[in-house]
């Protein structure tokens, strides 16, 4: 019977899907285990063999506890709100739940045809307003809470209320708007009901702001930091540009020390917690006021070195800085005017990376030194960021490199109080290095002692104080699409009011365009049945707003990163309509135990998701305040692009090897039009791309000769190798152990189709394994099995077993290939190795497995079949293959048991034929024997 790899696959997918054979209970007496995937978005392409390669990963993990007793959770859903659905909507007009479904079937089926592990019944998704009711509740008591530092916990804003009706805002320690204002109980009491409610948006955890945020206008919606590439979108190449607008932020900074402090407490890969590390980036220092000449106003300054405050010689703003418009003199305001508007097209990404260009404009007016009280001139430079700091910098040309390019490019003075001393934060690794300078108030100090100093003086002064600050900024929060999560929020005199709890999910409306409004207005703006009647707690039409009883609902939807925040606490309930997940059900999971999934997410999801269990932590909704207790992050499959070489400025085409003669372009071709010899199919070239039609080939031995590149798999590269089309061929098992095969899980690894043919072959021996005869036929028998089938197989029992459990899944691949090899030459048929093998080698290979295990002879399935407990004794050596030496020469080797003594040993080798033949006769002057070593005879 030959291994019928489409019929076998395909009958197990069925068996378990029908069977839910990977269900989860949210009760057993097992020992829980938790196994997640990143959170996949499913896109109109499907997936490529890249997609896979963490899901098998975790599948194989999730499988192999499964089989050591676990009652495992492995569940899979999709992140299905996102810019590419609805820009495809903008496009052709369909709905982008449409698409996104027609997504989701395509990704559900190729999913099961790898037959994933997964527990189908708790599949959730973010566009579901059945998922997203319960984002929208976690934004609301967002809302509805505040950061009280001296507790370093988030608590309800009815307790922060109760303290202004007490005491005012005096002794309140909040993290909070750094223009917060002082006002007593009685002033608090005096306030009107609209006045109270913008107080309190200065205090709570999500809130709304006039806030820089990156501005495309082509997509027509704001985008984070990690959505621009080069000063342009991701998503379509589309310019961006910095602007103020009002927004819903997260005030995720309150948690800043908290999410450092965490990643010392959890098993995450260290170039991940080195990511989060820089961005939330923690520095000491000190606040300093420099006030502005002629104004009442100041500038604070954070600052690192407060020691080096002498060297100071002029200021820098951000172009974005609030102050810029009001200093800013009248000779001066069309210069500054045209750079603000030529620093806006640029990222912030790319100010901080294009250190070498410098560029600034001078406002005209000046500040005054703490200390010297000299004026120093005020610029602005696009190398500092309204978001890091106090988005100003007192310049030091004498000691920081950008200062010193930026006064030397623009004339600006530079006084060189250090003498030629390096005060480079380097030089000051020796913290009690002595300070040489031109004044008296720091010469001869130590760089703690002048720091110290510094900030003792400036504190004297009412014009600075010690501080910790942090790179890290609030996350901003609206989107201005469609395709998103919708706030929870109507307004009611120009302030934000939540909806009631029990009236979610405020479900997202129907709208005619996906484009923002002729006015400006996200696409929601669009929608005609858009207003809120706080009444009857119903959406209704936009025309029966009175601001009275029905207002008008909030245009802005969510980012996409709002449903990821929380799916994998979701996943332990997901059915439950009546609250977020079951006290019962998050006891019992508690944490993720093993995460898998991209670095790329490193300072997005896995950022905002820690920061929103932290919150949940704060509320007493989650035992945990981290929710993934190990992540690893899979590397990346790589494609093998293919190269054609045109000949600059003409329709000619020049074969690999013929392009020294040759001025050309390089250009991707469709790597399905390329055979393993890198010869270019020449006919399916001309039919793929009508450019090729009438081209010219100039050929080597008659044929086309590609370049090969190794690449990032892509449509745009056309490398992209379809799962597909491999299951189909070579069978999803092939595949698994392929992926696995390729190199370890945490590095990135080419692509080779043709390699896959050696995993193929290996599972075809794997399946003659347990068949023979003259007709194949299925043969095991119940004989005892040899002392070398039993070391054969415990030996890989051991190291498949330490394999898995250090994620070393490569070389697991290769053990079973050995112990096929040997259990084939020992022609083993025995039922007591057989069934073993089978057990272990499932979690890779479950297709081909579990056809096995039936046919073993079992009932039920193979997935909870116990793990085969690896025993030692059959390892141990019971003989030793003894070299036998003539005069310290070897001449041929004898297998003896280890439990002789050196007499039966000698007596032994001295019987054998082949000492004699080596004696001829002779009698040895000795005999050395070194039991379990050597003999060496002597004559």
């Amino acid at each position: 019977m030959s291994y019928k790899f489409r019929e076998i696959e395909a009958k197990w997918q069925k068996y378990w899907s029908e069977n839910q054979t990977f269900k989860a209970e949210n009760t057993s007496d097992k020992e829980k285990f938790y196994v997640l995937d990143m959170f996949p978005y499913p896109s109109g392409a499907g997936l490529h063999v890249g997609h896979p390669l963490g899901y098998i990963a975790s599948d194989i993990y999730a499988r192999y506890k499964r089989h050591k007793g676990f009652n495992v959770l492995h569940p899979q859903g999709y992140d299905s709100f996102g810019l590419p659905a609805e820009q495809y909507a903008i496009q052709t007009g369909q709905h982008p739940a449409i698409t996104t479904e027609e997504n989701i079937k395509t990704y559900r089926r190729q999913l099961d045809q790898l037959g994933f592990s997964f527990d189908w019944s708790r599949e959730v998704r973010t566009s579901d307003p059945e998922y997203y009711k319960w984002t929208q509740w976690i934004f609301i008591k967002l809302f509805n809470s505040w950061y009280n530092q001296d507790a370093n916990k988030a608590e309800p804003v009815s307790d922060l209320i109760s303290q202004f009706e007490k005491e005012g805002n005096t002794k309140v320690n909040a993290v909070c708007d750094d223009d917060t204002p002082e006002f007593s109980a009685r002033e608090w009491k005096g306030f009107t009901e609209n006045e109270k409610q913008q107080h309190l948006l200065k205090y709570r955890l999500t809130y709304l702001a006039d806030t820089e945020v990156n501005w495309c206008p082509a997509l027509g919606t704001v985008l984070a930091n990690d959505e621009i590439i080069n000063g342009v979108s991701e998503r379509g190449g589309h310019p961006v540009v910095r602007k103020k607008m009002t927004q819903w932020s997260m005030r995720i900074t309150a948690y800043a020390q908290r999410l450092l402090d965490g990643l010392q407490t959890i098993d995450w890969p260290q170039p991940l917690i080195d990511a989060q590390t820089n961005w939330i980036g923690r520095s000491v220092g000190a606040e300093v006021a420099f006030k502005i000449k002629e104004t009442e106003l100041e500038i604070p300054v954070f600052t690192t070195r407060p020691d080096t405050i002498f060297g100071a010689s002029f200021m820098t703003l951000a172009p974005e800085h609030e102050l810029v418009p009001i200093i800013t003199s009248a000779d001066q305001k069309e210069e500054v005017k045209a750079y603000i508007a030529a620093t806006a097209k640029r990222s912030e990404r790319d100010r901080l990376a294009d250190v070498n260009k410098i560029s600034g404009a001078f406002t005209g007016a000046y500040a005054e030194h703490p200390f010297t009280k000299v004026q120093l001139p005020i610029w602005i430079g696009d190398y500092v960021l309204a978001g890091y700091g106090t988005g100003a910098v007192m310049s030091v040309p004498c000691g920081d490199q950008r200062d010193y390019d930026f006064a030397k490019h623009f004339d600006i003075p530079i006084p060189n109080i250090f003498e030629g001393i390096d005060i480079s934060e380097e030089a000051f690794a020796d913290k009690e290095k002595t300070i040489i300078t031109n004044s008296d108030f720091l010469n001869g100090l130590s760089y703690k002692e002048a720091t110290r100093k510094a900030i003792a003086e400036l504190e004297s002064l009412g014009q600075g104080k010690g501080k910790v600050n942090y790179r890290l900024r609030d996350a901003v929060f609206s989107r201005q699409r469609y395709w998103g999560e919708p706030f929870p929020v109507y307004y009611k005199d120009g302030m934000p009011q939540m909806i009631n709890e029990a009236d979610l999910p405020l479900v997202l409306p129907e709208v005619e365009k996906y484009l923002p409004t002729e006015t400006g207005d996200p696409p929601l703006g669009n929608a005609t049945q858009w207003a809120w009647d706080s009444e009857q707690s119903a959406v209704v039409s936009n025309q029966l707003i009175d601001h009275k009883r029905i207002f008008p609902l909030e245009l802005n939807t969510m980012p996409g990163w709002a449903g990821s925040s929380q799916y994998f606490n979701r996943y332990m309930d997901p059915h439950n309509d009546s609250e977020i997940f079951s006290e019962k059900a998050i006891n019992y999971w508690q944490q993720v135990d093993l995460y898998i999934g991209g670095i790329e997410h490193a300072t997005g999801h896995l950022l905002y998701s820690r920061f929103w269990q932290k919150f949940m932590f704060d509320l007493g909704m989650v035992p945990y305040d981290e929710y993934a207790k190990k992540l690893i992050n899979q590397g990346m499959i790589l494609g093998t692009s293919a190269i054609v070489y045109r000949v600059k400025g003409e329709n000619t085409y020049v074969s690999k090897g013929l392009i020294a003669d040759y001025e050309v372009d390089e250009l991707h071709v469709d790597v399905g039009l390329v055979n393993s010899s890198d010869e270019l199919d020449l006919t399916g070239l001309k039919n793929w791309q009508p450019q090729y039609e009438e081209a010219e080939f100039v050929l080597e031995k008659d044929k086309y000769i590609v370049g090969r590149e190794i690449d990032k798999m892509s449509k745009s590269k056309y490398n992209v190798v379809n799962p597909d089309a491999i299951c189909e061929e070579y069978g999803a098992d092939s595949l698994r152990m392929y992926e696995m095969f390729l190199g370890p899980l945490e590095q990135a690894k080419p692509w080779n189709t043709a390699g896959i043919t050696g995993v193929h072959s290996f599972l075809k021996k794997l399946w003659r394994l347990y068949h023979g005869g003259e007709n194949g036929q299925f043969i095991v028998s119940e004989e005892q099995p040899t002392k070398a089938a039993y070391k054969q197989l415990h030996k890989t029992i051991k190291k498949v077993e330490e394999d898995i459990e250090t994620f070393s899944f490569n070389t697991s691949v290769a053990t079973f290939m050995i112990c096929v090899n040997e259990l084939t030459a020992l022609k083993c048929k025995a039922r007591d190795i057989l069934e073993p093998l089978a057990i272990i080698i499932s979690p890779y290979a479950p297709h081909i497995a579990e056809e096995l295990w039936a046919l073993l002879g079992h009932k039920e399935a193979i997935a909870t079949a116990p793990f085969p407990k690896f025993e030692a004794e059959y390892l141990v050596e019971d003989s030793k293959e003894y070299p036998i030496s003539f005069n310290g020469k070897m001449r041929f080797t004898m297998e003896l048991p280890l439990d002789l003594s050196k007499e039966d040993i000698e007596a032994a080798v001295m019987a054998n034929d082949k000492t004699q033949q080596q004696l001829q006769g002779r009698t040895p002057k000795k005999v050395i024997v070194v039991p379990g070593k050597i003999v060496n005879i002597v004559g």
